[in-house]
């Protein structure tokens, strides 16, 4: 497969709202109704007397319905004029969600132009494709194709899931981007922050630019364990780019 057309890709998300106090009335109500629904599904994550208080509001940022992308990070393969072959980063990032997905859909158009064209990620089947399409929808704007999987069949999608290939078809068990780097033995620099935490950061200090690092250093980890899944050497930390 051609490296250069496959354009790896993460996100950051965080919920809707600082506070619960502070969403619509109505998605107050039905937030409620969702942790009652996550409590009859997982009784074992939730303490008996649980009650549903701002600390679990935290955990929205995974529901599409009441959170938000905050960052968009992608990477791709490209060769310079000498044929070497470097990694540029990138990132679309703020508090206009938007202005965000309106500009990484931009940016998708651009990078898609043949069906040998690829989008890959780890999970990004089950969290990342689905997030941000959804997140496109609510905000009013349109579904770019290459990502829109609604009637497609699995085989006609342009997604690579790094997950999916390390599972060989075994899909009882999750197996992190984090444990497979270490797996892999692929170099990462020390950790800053993690997911639980980029809500804080992005509330609290209001810093998307830690959010960004954060997510960029995701996306050159996933394009690393591309290449070790594909027994291709990795890529070289001095031709990595951030733009």
């Amino acid at each position: 497969m051609n490296l250069e057309k496959i354009l790896f890709l993460d996100i950051e998300t965080a919920p809707q709202t600082e506070f619960l106090a502070e969403l619509p009335e109505n998605l107050q109500k039905l937030w409620k109704e969702k942790v009652e629904t996550l409590k009859q599904r997982m009784p074992d994550k939730f303490p008996e007397n649980f009650s549903d208080d701002e600390n679990f509001f935290k955990n929205a940022g995974v529901y599409s319905e009441f959170s938000k992308i905050i960052c968009i990070s992608v990477g791709c393969f490209y060769r310079k004029s000498n044929n070497e072959q470097f990694f540029r980063v990138k990132s679309f990032a703020g508090a206009d969600e938007k202005r965000l997905l309106s500009d990484f859909s931009a940016m998708l158009r651009k990078f898609m132009t043949t069906k040998e064209h690829l989008v890959c990620g780890h999970n990004i089947k089950e969290f990342d494709i689905p997030f941000i399409c959804r997140r496109l929808l609510i905000n009013g704007l349109v579904i770019p194709d290459s990502i829109n999987a609604a009637g497609k069949k699995p085989w006609e999608t342009s997604f690579v899931d790094t997950l999916e290939l390390w599972r060989f078809g075994d899909y009882k068990n999750y197996t992190s981007l984090k444990l497979l780097t270490a797996v892999f033995d692929i170099p990462t620099p020390k950790e800053d922050i993690d997911g639980s935490q980029v809500a804080d950061v992005f509330y609290k200090e209001g810093n998307i630019e830690r959010i960004s690092v954060y997510c960029q250093k995701d996306v050159i980890a996933t394009a690393r364990l591309y290449q070790k899944l594909n027994s291709l050497p990795m890529i070289d930390e001095k031709k990595i780019e951030i733009v």
